[in-house]
């Protein structure tokens, strides 16, 4: 069931072919038109007296049955001295005879016809020219009918041994869901030590998690582990411009996992195939939902399905069809999060088995510097840094390689080609200080990281950068005020600096509101409107489901809530400007340091602001503790 083996296109292998099948009679007529030389004809006479002189080299004697009459030919010398092929027609006698055995070499008695040989030698080549072209054209022919049966044969592909295997110990992040599947290979290998309390094996497992957790990956490591057969398959691969193929690839998938069993079938990207019939606007076409048919009846119908696990995986668990995740069909649903600090640091050592790192790098600091990252993200952040030592030249990989690297995975690279004036290098530095000099003095704020006026990623001026300092699942409504704060310290510093604004702030405020919109519809952190949810369903729109239903409140609420984040975001801006009025001169410092060296760290800020020798005196209370800045 491997892929086709790759070779010349059909049609141009019978160009190929008729060619040579042209070519070769056509070169052999002409090679034996220029080699044969032209036949003499005789009289008797003549070819007596050549014969009486010994020129004669070689005699075929033949009688014309239809005619009666005697031929010979053969070859004689010239009186040059050149051979010359001859064909003379004579009264054949004892004398005759008698002269042709003392003067001829060789001789040779032929009395049948050689009509039909003649005739076979003209029509040889025709006919070896039309038995080629029929066994060709008729290959092709078999090709193609042989291609039209394939539609329906399942492209699921069986996991051979010699391929690139992966095991659970490449897996890390997602102990949990590697127990669960773990418990079904122990089922495959001994499956007398459940059924002796009863238990059945799983008919399927589900693998639901955001993209690059490591479903794949997962799936993978199944196929490495496990001693049965494996098929792979993608969910687009059932669904085709032809009507009833997916159906039948489906039951086809699993006629062949049937005469293999006991086995696992792995679909990857499920939702492809498996979404919700009865939708309505915008539902599946008819293709589709009899592909969905053909699955549901294969998982679990009439038939028993013994011996054959489907583990499938998708990032849509909302879209599939109800009747798919029952018990019975997917029997087991894993959830796959975004991994913890821990599950981050299993991750990185699994990857950085295959890099040479250097002895300062220590990769729970990254991993403490990383939350939020998926196993993919933090795969590709090893890779990046590999490629950022190798191209300076450096033996192994270092700590501000890692650091560097996970800045650009995180917030991109540095596009320091950008050709910026000198207005909005000023505009940039104090707007980028407002925002870090008003997360120092909010104690609930996440800890600031670095600040740029070098444009990064989607930034086309600079940023701010923050890290949390461990993995966040709840925030406080204070967390959450501060963050609104740091937003709109740049809007306040501009305010402040130039006595201007600009158009700077959008992705701030924009970033605001919907902060504040949440904590009033869908957090119950705004007193006036209390814990009402009226933020409707936060997941994706599936159109035809989603497209009808209606979740709308009165027109007082809705004006109730444009006042409650007009309010929360307008104190945030009153408090950025607060902080920013009395530490004026912190503000004037980092932003005219920032112009002269475009980048700072968090400890370098600290050490430019709240130095004791500065003023004799050190940080106020509000500052943020020196510990709280990451890695």
């Amino acid at each position: 069931m491997g892929p086709d083996r790759p070779g010349r296109p059909p049609l141009v292998t019978l160009v190929v072919w008729m060619v040579i099948l042209f070519a070769l009679p056509i070169a052999l007529w002409l090679f034996n038109g220029r080699s044969r030389q032209r036949v003499v004809d005789l009289v008797a006479s003549e070819f007596e007296t050549v014969l009486q002189d010994g020129r004669v080299q070689s005699a075929i004697v033949t009688k014309d049955p239809a005619s009666g009459s005697w031929w010979i030919s053969g070859v004689y010398l010239s009186k040059e001295g050149k051979r010359q092929p001859y064909r003379v027609e004579v009264a054949y006698s004892d004398r005759l005879d008698k002269a042709l055995y003392d003067k001829v070499p060789y001789r040779k008695f032929d009395t049948k016809s050689n009509v039909w040989s003649q005739v076979l030698y003209s029509i040889l080549p025709i006919l070896l020219l039309i038995g080629l072209l029929y066994f060709l054209f008729s290959r092709q022919i078999k090709a193609a009918g042989r291609g039209a049966l394939q539609f329906g044969k399942s492209r699921a592909r069986l996991m051979t041994p010699n391929q690139e295997r992966v095991t659970f110990a490449d897996v890390s992040g997602i102990e949990e869901a590697k127990e669960e599947v773990e418990e079904i290979i122990d089922f495959l290998r001994d499956p007398g030590k459940f059924r002796r309390l009863g238990g059945k094996i799983p008919k399927g497992v589900l693998m639901i998690g955001a993209p690059g957790t490591g479903k794949t990956l997962l799936a993978r490591a199944i196929a490495g582990e496990a001693d049965v057969p494996f098929f792979s398959i993608s969910g687009s691969d059932f669904v085709e411009m032809f009507v009833g193929v997916g159906a039948s690839r489906v039951r086809d998938m699993f006629e062949e996992g049937k005469r293999h069993a006991p086995c696992i079938i792995f679909i990857d990207e499920i939702d492809a195939v498996g979404r919700s019939r009865f939708t309505g606007i915008g539902g599946g076409h008819d293709e589709r939902e009899q592909t969905l048919n053909a699955l549901l009846v294969e998982m679990d119908g009439f038939e028993p399905n013994t011996g054959v696990i489907v583990v499938a995986a998708t990032n849509r668990p909302d879209v599939l069809d109800p009747a798919l995740l029952r018990p019975g069909r997917f029997d087991r649903q894993i959830t796959i999060d975004m991994p913890d600090l821990r599950g981050r640091l299993g991750i990185l050592n699994v990857h950085a088995r295959k890099v040479k790192l250097g002895p300062d790098v220590d990769l729970e600091i990254i991993a403490r510097g990383t939350p939020g990252f998926s196993g993919a993200d933090l795969a590709n952040l090893i890779n990046e840094a590999a490629l950022l030592a190798a191209r300076q030249g450096k033996p192994f990989i270092a700590t501000e390689d890692l650091e560097e690297a996970r800045d650009k995975v995180r917030w991109g690279k540095e596009r320091r080609s950008r050709s910026i004036d000198e207005k909005d290098r000023r505009v940039t530095a104090y707007h980028e200080a407002g925002h870090a000099l008003v997360g120092l003095f909010c104690p609930n704020a996440t800890p600031l990281h670095k600040v740029t006026i070098v444009p990064r990623g989607a930034a086309f001026l600079g940023a701010t950068m923050h890290l949390p300092e461990k993995d966040r699942y709840t925030q406080s409504r204070g967390e959450l005020e501060d963050e609104l704060a740091v937003l709109m310290g740049g809007r306040a510093a501009e305010e402040a600096m130039l006595d201007d604004i600009t158009s700077g702030a959008a992705m701030d405020i924009r970033q605001a509101t919907e902060f504040a919109r949440k904590m009033v519809c869908q957090w119950g952190m705004s007193e006036r409107i209390g814990p009402l949810n009226l933020a409707g369903r936060q997941e994706h729109v599936f159109l035809g489901r989603d497209i009808t239903r209606s979740e709308e409140h009165s027109e007082e609420t809705a004006r109730e809530v444009d006042e409650e984040i007009r309010r929360i975001v307008g104190e945030a801006l009153d408090r950025a400007r607060k902080i920013l009025d009395t530490n004026r001169d912190k503000l004037e410092k980092l932003g005219a340091t920032l112009l002269e060296r475009e980048t700072l760290g968090a400890a370098e800020i600290r050490e430019l602001l709240f130095s004791e020798n500065e003023d004799g005196g050190a940080a106020p209370d509000t500052e943020q503790p020196a510990d709280r800045t990451p890695g």
